[in-house]
């Protein structure tokens, strides 16, 4: 009975520690994502017209390319934890066509991203739009960095 209240105290904790990283996982992508929509806004200087019609069509993009990312963190760099080198040669090749399918899936949903962005702002904003993404990650990760270094 004493390890069954143990391992259900033990339950409660992880869930719990789980929650709360996930909950801040959760908010810190928020932030990111309220910095990238301010960077991207500044930059591009959307009419109201502008602005009203690019946000629903870039979001849903954005959400595109997240569950990607999800599916490759999934599907691909979960299996790479294991090592390479336990794989045999049917697997690792299962693995690249997998890797190329996914990349195949991203240009696909920024070809649909840009036929959309067409209709709505000059292909000057366009570019000004990729130069723009580019920057933020740039930004993001030089930040990263600097705050991994910090804690070293």
């Amino acid at each position: 009975m004493n390890n069954m209240k143990n391992i259900l105290i033990l339950f409660v904790l992880i869930t719990s520690v789980t929650f709360a990283q996930k909950k801040d996982r959760e908010e810190w992508h928020k932030k990111i994502n309220a910095l990238k929509t301010a960077h991207i806004t500044e930059a591009l200087q959307f009419s109201s017209d502008e602005a009203e019609k690019f946000w629903p069509v870039y979001n849903i993009y954005e959400e595109k390319m997240h569950d990607l990312h999800k599916t490759k963190k999934r599907e691909i760099y979960a299996k790479l934890k294991n090592g390479v080198e336990s794989m045999n040669d049917a697997e690792a090749n299962t693995l690249i066509d997998k890797e190329l399918q996914l990349e195949q899936k991203e240009l696909q949903y920024r070809k649909e991203l840009i036929a959309e962005l067409k209709k709505i702002i000059s292909p000057g904003k366009i570019i000004i739009l990729k130069k723009t993404e580019d920057d933020f990650k740039k930004e993001l990760l030089k930040r990263y960095r600097q705050r991994k270094n910090r804690k070293k």
